[in-house]
């Protein structure tokens, strides 16, 4: 099978397990983050194969939508690639993607380092910032039931992994939390230079936020 054949079937396997997935997570997502690793692997020295398949396969099966359980996106990310014969080594540098891909909060170090990873963890930090960001946050905020903003619960900037992940805070708070602090994360000069100007773009959107919320506009 060919490399062309192989991301071809992923892409299948992941519009078909991702069918029904909540709007900030769907096959859409995937799609923007894909084309965002691709844009950014033009000016990196990485194998591309291994971007493109990472970046497919890097939300299959979001802990947050399995009880927490980091441990399934990655096993299914490995049995599909080995059911459809794809080399180990390749799999396994994708599967470490995977891994390690994720905004854990906490300060949590980052447990494995590769210039593929840097590609595709830019690229899905990217759809986690600018209007798809903002778009995004609200849609999950909605999904679970949280307030839009309280005043008077303020943003977390000391949660462990643990907190963040079991956190209800109001949507607004997510910003400051983990949005906001992406743009300072990225690790390749065309993310960073993208993320500059979706960063820009969250703060005016919060301007504007807190003005109408005050009635001062």
């Amino acid at each position: 099978m060919t490399s062309k054949e192989i991301i071809n079937k992923t892409i299948d396997f992941v519009k078909e397990t991702l069918i029904n997935a909540e709007g900030g997570h769907d096959w859409f997502h995937i799609l923007r983050v894909y084309n965002n690793a691709l844009l950014i692997a033009k000016k990196e020295k990485v194998d591309v194969f291994t971007v493109s398949l990472s970046a497919l396969l890097h939300d299959i099966a979001d802990s947050k939508f399995h009880n927490g359980d980091e441990t399934v996106g990655p096993d299914k990310a490995r049995q599909f690639l080995f059911n459809i014969n794809v080399d180990s080594k390749v799999i396994e540098h994708v599967v470490k993607i995977i891994e390690n891909i994720s905004f854990k909060g906490g300060n949590e170090a980052q447990k494995f380092q590769s210039a593929e990873l840097d590609v595709v963890q830019d690229a899905d930090r990217l759809d986690a910032i600018g209007a798809i960001g903002i778009a995004r946050c609200f849609n999950y905020g909605g999904f679970k039931n949280r307030a839009l903003y309280n005043p008077e619960i303020k943003p977390n900037l000391r949660m462990t992994k643990e907190e963040y992940k079991s956190s209800n805070a109001p949507t607004i708070n997510h910003f400051y939390e983990k949005l906001l602090l992406l743009k300072n994360k990225m690790n390749t000069a065309t993310g960073k230079k993208i993320a500059l100007e979706r960063h820009k773009y969250m703060e005016q959107f919060l301007e504007q936020f807190y003005a109408e919320w005050e009635g001062r506009k």
